[in-house]
C-alpha cells in the first residue's frame, strides 16, 4: 500500500520551524540537507536561497509517517500564503496525547477551534502554529 506524507515549504525559516516539530513530537531528523551541497549547476534553480538554507529535511513522527520540508525562498510570495489551503490532520492514540500536541502548536499561534467533545464521536480541535500552518488535532472517543 502507498503511504502519504506532508511536504512543507518555508520562505527561510524551515531550520526554526523543524525544531519546533521536533520538540513537539520528541523525535530526532533522519535528514538534513543544506543548498551549500547542492551543486553548482542545480543551485542556479534556487537563486534566493543562501548556503545555510534548508534544501531538504525529514522528522520521522511514526513507522508510516514522515514530515519533510525546505525553503524554497520566493520574493514574490506572501509569507504563510499556500497554508490558507491545507491542514495537518492529526489523529492521536490518547485524549492527552492530542492535549499536548494542541496545547504545543496552538502555543504563540492561534486557536481557530478549542479542543474539546464534538457531536461526531471526536476530541478535535483546530489551530494554525506559529509558522502558519494549520493543524486539525484529533482523538475518537468511540470505543471499538
Amino acid at each position: 500500500m502507498a503511504t502519504v506524507n506532508t511536504y512543507l515549504y518555508f520562505n527561510g525559516n524551515c531550520e526554526k520551524a523543524f525544531n519546533f516539530y521536533k520538540s513537539v513530537f520528541k523525535k530526532e531528523f533522519k535528514f538534513i540537507g543544506r543548498y551549500k551541497d547542492v551543486p553548482a549547476d542545480a543551485r542556479q534553480n534556487f537563486p534566493h536561497c543562501k548556503d545555510e538554507h534548508i534544501m531538504h529535511i525529514g522528522l520521522p513522527i511514526s513507522n508510516e509517517t514522515i514530515i519533510m520540508g525546505a525553503d524554497i525562498i520566493d520574493v514574490k510570495r506572501q509569507e504563510n500564503s499556500a497554508a490558507r489551503y491545507f491542514s495537518l490532520y492529526i489523529n492521536t492514540e490518547s485524549k492527552e496525547e492530542a492535549d499536548r500536541l494542541f496545547d504545543s502548536f496552538s502555543k504563540e499561534g492561534e486557536i481557530k477551534l478549542p479542543i474539546s467533545e464534538q457531536f461526531w464521536g471526536s476530541y478535535y480541535g483546530i489551530c494554525v502554529d506559529k509558522f502558519g500552518i494549520n493543524w486539525k488535532i484529533s482523538f475518537s472517543l468511540q470505543t471499538t
